[in-house]
């Protein structure tokens, strides 16, 4: 195993990181299971006691493409409360980061239904307001990986106000179809990192999961320590690549120097060059 030191890009903001990982717990919930009843007409089912909280994912935008952040939803309505923690926009720790949103300020969600695999989602009008395509297309991408991380949940369609939406904004961007994280592909990083999520508590054995289109399929993992040292560097293969997104799901066994603030680093080394391309960095915590 390599030690050598990483300088992680995320340290100019490791105070901040400190408070950010004290909040959060760990996402040992983050399997991918279904959403459930809610005031807002989701319709499926689930376990969940009414005032237990579950850990679920809201996905913002990071160097222009969707990426995954930890949030909180009380009781069943899991997909509603990961849509709230959606609207409700990045922390400042986590626009210190790079974390943005292209949802506008002020969009409310006025319910979700969900049935035969697709997410209705009823958004206030703010959400069709402002921006020019980019923006339009960052907010759909936005909704449409946030809901699909639910197992029960293949596709979403969108309503403005109780209205069904074919095209959205001044440049009609076409809805006319449930959209899919397939129609997004272009807005989805290289290497998709699912879990852990940033701030996570983590420890070995770490299960590292998520989607990757890199060339062959291949890419490679790193996990850094508390001292900048990096205790676990092996190559990685996603179920499919080079044009077809697939899936990887990696156990990442490790000794840890040092406890603290470390990374999860993933990136496709160029076949031209041999440089690291497609970096993606996710900041944790690193405990024995």
């Amino acid at each position: 195993m390599r030690t050598r030191t990483h300088r992680i890009t995320s340290i100019a903001v490791a105070a901040a990181l400190v408070a950010a990982l004290a909040a959060c717990g760990d996402d040992d919930d983050e399997d991918g299971s279904s959403a459930t009843t809610s005031t807002t007409n989701e319709t499926t089912t689930s376990s969940t006691a009414p005032t237990e909280q579950r850990q679920v994912r809201a996905y913002f935008l990071r160097d222009e493409r969707v990426g995954p952040t930890a949030r909180q939803a009380t009781g069943e309505a899991v997909a509603a409360g990961a849509l709230e923690g959606l609207l409700a926009g990045p922390t400042e720790t986590e626009q210190q980061m790079g974390f943005s949103s292209a949802i506008p300020a002020g969009t409310e969600l006025l319910g979700v239904v969900i049935e035969d695999g697709v997410a209705a989602v009823d958004l206030s009008a703010e959400f069709g307001s402002g921006g020019g395509s980019a923006s339009m297309m960052g907010r759909v991408a936005q909704v449409v990986f946030t809901l699909t991380q639910f197992s029960t949940v293949d596709a979403v369609s969108f309503e403005l106000d109780g209205e069904p939406v074919t095209a959205l904004g001044g440049e009609g961007l076409l809805l006319e179809e449930p959209q899919t994280r397939a129609d997004w592909e272009h807005l989805t990083p290289a290497i998709l990192v699912e879990s852990p999520l940033p701030f996570a508590e983590v420890s070995s054995p770490l299960r590292i999961q998520g989607t990757a289109n890199t060339f062959e399929a291949q890419f490679r993992v790193n996990v850094v320590d508390g001292e900048g040292l990096i205790v676990y560097d092996e190559p990685a293969m996603a179920t499919s690549g080079s044009g077809t997104r697939g899936t990887f799901d990696i156990t990442a066994t490790f000794e840890v120097p040092r406890e603290g603030i470390g990374a999860v680093i993933v990136w496709e080394e160029s076949a031209e060059e041999g440089s690291q391309i497609n970096l993606v960095e996710v900041p944790i915590t690193v405990s024995r």
